[in-house]
């Protein structure tokens, strides 16, 4: 995982590498397991990633958590 002091939990804020089309990086984790369940707080779309290339992905927490790790 790309940040090792918080752990990603169902409800938190992220943000990822890529913008969504719709002009924001922040996304809801709404389910973990094998695929990562994600709503984009912009416009409401719902994407599901392999768990692998959401850790990929992973740049850090919107909601003021951990910085991002390089």
């Amino acid at each position: 995982m790309a940040l090792t002091d918080r752990r990603v939990q169902e409800g938190d804020t992220l943000r990822l590498k890529k913008p969504h089309p719709c002009g924001t990086n922040a996304w809801r984790v709404m389910r973990l397991g094998v695929d990562v369940k994600l709503r984009c707080t912009g416009c409401g779309q719902i994407i599901r990633l392999p768990r692998r290339r959401f850790e990929r992905r992973l740049r850090g927490f919107a909601d003021g958590g951990e910085a991002e790790e390089q």
